[in-house]
């Protein structure tokens, strides 16, 4: 059994954290269940996932766990339509008719049959296409749902760091006022220190006080 770790955790630990935390809030399972699940992937115990959680990960994730609680809530509904748009209805086998055309006591051809089974042939090749097509379209979307998580913390970051720009160049304009004032008044105060006398050729000359 591998020990259990207790070192710093990295940027890519978080992501998965992340990625296993909010998988189970947009499928209804509980965050003690994706503590698990990484703890078993990055030999951590739970309890230290769920502290990295929610001391840390969780933070960076605001908008993602809330867009997580709406998909959850819009899985909940899907079950009803996808048992609606599954459902299949009985396979009606056409009567073949006899070559003598009397239905009640004809026979059927063997081509007759070979026709009809390529027909369910043909009919299973295309569900299993459509299978094949909806299994890569629920990885484009999980795909997808990664990246809109991902964005969703990168804008926030960056929410966060314009904020703290934004205060500093205020700070940064007031500091340069204060500054303007502090010349302007010390400019009026050596003005009112200046006077001018006369000399002895009666020429005026600036005299500082």
């Amino acid at each position: 059994m591998s020990p259990t770790r207790q070192d710093a955790w990295s940027q890519d630990e978080d992501l998965l954290l992340a990625e296993v935390v909010l998988r189970h809030i947009r499928e209804g399972g509980t965050q003690l269940q994706a503590f698990e699940e990484v703890g078993k992937q990055l030999t951590r115990t739970s309890a230290a996932c769920g502290f990295r959680w929610n001391s840390f990960v969780r933070k960076q994730y605001k908008s993602g766990i809330e867009l997580a609680k709406k998909q959850r809530k819009e899985l909940k509904k899907q079950p009803v339509l996808n048992e609606i748009e599954t459902y299949e209805e009985p396979v009606k086998v056409e009567a073949v008719p006899s070559p003598t055309g009397n239905e009640q006591g004809g026979t059927i051809t063997f081509t007759a049959v070979i026709h009809y089974l390529e027909g369910l042939q043909q009919k299973a090749q295309a569900s299993s296409n459509n299978e094949a097509e909806r299994k890569k379209s629920n990885e484009k979307i999980k795909e997808l749902e990664k990246k809109a998580y991902y964005l969703a913390a990168e804008n926030e970051r960056l929410s966060k760091n314009l904020k703290a720009i934004e205060e500093d160049y205020r700070s940064l304009i007031e500091i340069m006022e204060r500054a303007r004032k502090m010349v302007v008044l010390q400019d009026e105060d050596r003005q009112q220190k200046v006077k001018f006398q006369m000399d002895k050729n009666g020429n005026l000359e600036r005299v500082e006080k």
